[in-house]
């Protein structure tokens, strides 16, 4: 090894050495809260191409009323038009509901979320991925009725 890789080689260990001594400075005793992101992770995702919800507009159901809502009891069949990339479809209601989906991409699988409203009292929430024309199924749990939102975000 020469001199002058010595000396890089020697540069590269203090810097990694100095890194490491200001990220555990920087740190305090906080667990912090894991399903919380940086804001600076979200511009990353932005910068990237993150994912965007899939427009309203571009998804029908025999289900839908004249306010755009999904309104059925038992199940429902949603079409979604080809989003012309990777999206997320939004689905939001205030009563739990089930989504069987297929996976995106050449992937034979399909996926079923049973989902349940938040502690929190925001409601249940499903996000599924859509990278072409697809049907998402809809199921309501029960004998009731559910009314699920295409949402935005």
């Amino acid at each position: 090894m020469s001199g002058r890789q010595k000396v890089l080689l020697g540069l590269l260990a203090v810097a990694l050495v100095g890194l490491f001594v200001v990220a555990v400075g920087a740190g305090d005793d906080d667990r912090g809260d894991p399903g919380a992101r940086h804001g600076l992770v979200d511009r990353l995702g932005a910068l990237g191409g993150g994912r965007s919800a899939v427009d309203p507009a571009t998804v029908d159901a025999d289900c839908a009323d004249d306010a755009g809502r999904l309104v059925f009891s038992g199940g429902c069949v949603v079409r979604v038009a080809d989003p012309g990339g990777l999206r997320t479809l939004v689905l939001r209601s205030a009563a739990p509901f089930t989504v069987v989906a297929p996976a995106p991409g050449d992937a034979d699988l399909t996926i079923r979320d049973d989902v349940e409203p938040a502690p929190d009292g925001t409601g249940a929430v499903a996000k599924v991925a859509v990278d072409q024309a697809t049907e998402v199924g809809l199921r309501c749990p029960g004998l009731g009725g559910c009314t699920v939102l295409v949402a935005t975000s």
